[in-house]
């Protein structure tokens, strides 16, 4: 079971294209200015299982899956088995936000095992003095983009190469 704090369908803010987010309770990082502060509580969010999170996933074939919250990596079990269970059932593109630098996911196991799952991390707590409006998909300048394949791969972090003019 995943504390969940809401599901949202057909979003164009939470990584390209149309997506559905799922919006995670449970943060430790606390981040002054955060933009989702409701979500800090782990008891703030209900209860879903994979399978009810998977029905909504499942209903657009064509919006690709965003995890949020919250931070996700603080749930990590939980979303490593909807993120395994998206991949069985669909080709969909698992994009996830976290507080934490990939660096330090990777010395965590379990986090570990939730990134093999990922496609493209944005990692790094929101920094209110580095604040950027312009960025795409990120809140502060000190925040990646990070193409997790590649970078397991690499055994470091490799920017994913997003351009939306392209």
């Amino acid at each position: 079971m995943l504390s969940i704090i809401d599901i949202v369908e057909d979003t164009m803010v939470d990584g390209p294209g149309l997506r559905t987010s799922v919006y995670c309770a449970g943060c430790p990082n606390a981040c002054p200015g955060c933009h989702n502060p409701q979500t800090w509580d782990i008891n703030a969010g209900h209860e879903m299982s994979t399978k009810e999170i998977m029905k909504v996933i499942m209903a657009d074939p064509f919006a690709n899956v965003t995890f949020s919250g919250g931070d996700p990596m603080y749930q990590a079990e939980g979303f490593t088995e909807l993120a395994r269970a998206i991949h069985q059932e669909s080709s969909k593109n698992i994009w996830c936000f976290t507080g934490y630098t990939f660096e330090t996911l990777m010395k965590m196991p379990r986090q570990r095992e939730l990134l093999e799952e990922i496609d493209v991390l944005v990692d790094g707590p929101f920094v209110q003095a580095q604040r950027d409006p312009d960025l795409y998909f990120r809140g502060s300048r000190n925040q990646r983009l990070i193409d997790v394949r590649k970078s397991l791969k690499a055994g470091r972090a490799i920017a994913y190469d997003y351009h939306p003019l392209v």
